[in-house]
C-alpha cells in the first residue's frame, strides 16, 4: 500500500494518516503495529507506526484491544462514517447550530438538498 513514496520522504500532511486508515478499513480484522507496518511497504519505522496508530486512537478514529504484548487496531467507522463524525464535530463547536445547519443546506447543489430532504422525511418523528 506505499503510495510511491521513496525511502525517507517526506509524505504530505495527513497522507499517512490517509494510508493507515486505508489499510486498516480494507481488513477483515484488527492489525498490530507490526502488520501495518507491513502493509505500508515497510518504510517506515516500528515507532512511527505505533506513534501514528496511537494518535489516531486518541483522536477518535480507530479502536484497540490488546492482542499479546501489541494492541491491534480498527477503524472506528467506514470512511462515510468517519465523515459524518468529522461533520458532527464541526457542527458542535459552533454555539449557533441552527445557522450552521441552514447555511449548509443552503449551499448545498439542489441534487443534494433533495437527498437530504428525502432522508430527513425517512426518520421516525422525534416527538
Amino acid at each position: 500500500m506505499n503510495a510511491g513514496h521513496a525511502p525517507g520522504e517526506r509524505r504530505p500532511g495527513g497522507a499517512l494518516e490517509a494510508e493507515v486508515l486505508g489499510l486498516l478499513q480494507s481488513s477483515s480484522a484488527a492489525l498490530t503495529p507490526g502488520e501495518v507496518l507491513q502493509g505500508l511497504g515497510g518504510d517506515l519505522s516500528y515507532s512511527t507506526v505505533v506513534t501514528v496508530l496511537s494518535r489516531m486512537f486518541d483522536k477518535g478514529l480507530l479502536t484497540r484491544g490488546k492482542q499479546g504484548r501489541a494492541y491491534a487496531y480498527a477503524p472506528v467507522a467506514d470512511t462515510p462514517g468517519l465523515t459524518a463524525r468529522r461533520m458532527r464535530q464541526v457542527l458542535e463547536s459552533d454555539s449557533d447550530r441552527e445557522a450552521v445547519l441552514t447555511r449548509f443546506v443552503e449551499d448545498l447543489p439542489a441534487r443534494d438538498e433533495q437527498l437530504l430532504r428525502q432522508l430527513l422525511g425517512e426518520l421516525p418523528d422525534q416527538e
